[in-house]
């Protein structure tokens, strides 16, 4: 029988896993990389540590889970990329970086649940920047499954009632505005990784996700010395599953999906994040949720089944 690490590196194969079709294979990865991101809110949450110290233990256990797993396999040549290649590997990392740090830092100036629908406009960023930049053409069905996917994720998010926008008032108007800003700029930048990541398919298995991981650590190095290390060992535990679970793990699946999956249907499929995320808040923070929030789920993931009932009918 095979080990867990030879099935997980057979997903680098473009032909396909264990037979599937490459859409649906590339479909399976990247909505699981997005379900363990949901999970995301809880673990930061419980580290309790600063945004840039957040990120930058996420990237360095993240590194350090796919250094091992590398060396382990033997595969170290395979992290080096090339010099034409290099640039837009570090392109990537640091757009990645940047819409970390952005949507962290956002949180302190917007109610989470505003935040949340404010960054996941990027999948009407990355629909634009498909067809400007790749070229790639948006069907009706496909626009359809974003905009009911966005209006499934005001209602979800309990936007209207008022639960996720406690207001400007008691954030103050300009660092509600500034917050904001912050968001859909956030966004931007990770549909600009999305597509970066689809020109760099040809990588290796987890590669990207390394080079990620391995400029945030570099760059944000001194974080931690300004702001002081954690002083309870929980804490190290919520962030070695950031950077294992969250990033190391999960952007490497969804690398993986991207490379197989034209850029619409990409943008439809990255709502299975805040599907997952909603959830786990009504789980694990108890909070209760109301006729408009499980309608807008269910509009959520109508618009996903929606986007892929075309391809599962090929």
């Amino acid at each position: 029988m095979r080990s867990l690490a030879s099935r997980f590196l057979a997903v680098s194969d473009h032909s396909g896993s264990r037979g599937l079709p490459s859409v649906v294979s590339g479909t399976l990865w990247f909505l699981l990389g997005n379900a363990l991101l949901g999970s995301i809110g809880v673990f930061v949450h419980e580290a309790q540590a600063a945004p840039i110290t957040t990120t930058w233990f996420r990237c360095a256990f993240g590194l350090l889970g796919l250094t091992l797993w590398v060396l382990w396999r033997g595969a170290w040549r395979s992290l080096w990329v090339g010099w034409r290649t290099l640039p837009w590997v570090l392109l990537l990392g640091s757009g990645m970086l940047a819409s970390w740090w952005l949507f962290f830092t956002a949180l302190h100036h917007v109610p989470a649940g505003m935040a949340v629908v404010l960054f996941h406009v990027q999948p009407l960023w990355l629909l634009l920047l498909g067809v400007w930049w790749l070229k790639e053409s948006v069907s009706r069905r496909r626009l359809a499954s974003v905009s009911c996917a966005m209006v499934g994720l005001v209602l979800a998010t309990g936007v209207l009632q008022g639960k996720a926008a406690a207001g400007s008032g008691s954030y103050g108007l300009g660092g509600y505005g500034l917050g904001v800003g912050l968001c859909l700029l956030g966004a931007l930048f990770t549909a600009g990784v999305t597509l970066v990541a689809k020109r760099l398919q040809a990588l290796p298995v987890g590669v990207l996700a390394w080079w990620q991981c391995a400029l945030g650590t570099a760059v944000l190095w001194w974080e931690p010395w300004r702001q002081g290390w954690p002083t309870w060992w929980p804490a190290w535990a919520w962030l070695a599953g950031l950077g294992l679970v969250h990033t190391a793990l999960a952007y490497t699946l969804m690398y993986v999906g991207m490379a197989r999956l034209p850029t619409a249907r990409v943008a439809v499929l990255q709502f299975a994040y805040p599907v997952v995320a909603i959830g786990m808040d009504a789980v694990y923070f108890k909070e209760p949720l109301h006729a408009l929030q499980l309608l807008g789920v269910a509009l959520m993931m109508g618009a996903m089944g929606l986007g892929e009932r075309r391809n599962a009918a090929r």
